[in-house]
């Protein structure tokens, strides 16, 4: 399998709900699609710094990461930002890596967006078994 890109909007949720209160216009939200990598393996989102500054994200705390090399690194981790994929929108935060090194999309955004990767066709996709919306698995749950 080779690597597999997907168009992804990613929309300042701050700007959103400022919007929503009439602090600002709807032209002012600040939005951006980005051709990111889809990475299973990482579990977060990972933006670089100009996705950042771009969209003006606030930062909210340091966190460490494991990189595929083992090494152990601190980055800012910034948000919330709205994550939109067809019909699909979730909200989450984001780790910042240094300089213009690719952007991640990782398993916790894509499990809340209900998509699978098709290797076949090296696509992300909306899940086959719901298409018109996303549904979360809720095991463990009594009534």
């Amino acid at each position: 399998m080779g690597l597999v890109y997907a168009d992804i909007e990613l929309v300042n949720a701050g700007d959103i709900e400022m919007a929503r209160r009439h602090v600002i216009g709807e032209e002012e939200i600040k939005k951006m699609t980005i051709n990111m990598l889809v990475d299973s393996g990482a579990y977060n989102m990972c933006i670089n710094e100009s996705i950042q500054e771009q969209l003006d994200l606030p930062f909210v705390e340091k966190r460490k990461g494991q990189l595929a090399n083992g090494s152990i690194e601190e980055y800012d981790f910034v948000g919330p930002v709205q994550v939109r994929f067809k019909n699909r929108k979730t909200i989450c935060y984001c780790m910042v890596l240094p300089g213009s090194n690719e952007a991640l999309l990782g398993a916790i955004p894509m499990e809340d967006l209900d998509v699978v990767i098709n290797p076949r066709r090296q696509e992300l996709e909306l899940h086959p078994d719901h298409p018109y919306y996303a549904q979360m698995s809720l095991k463990g749950m009594r009534r």
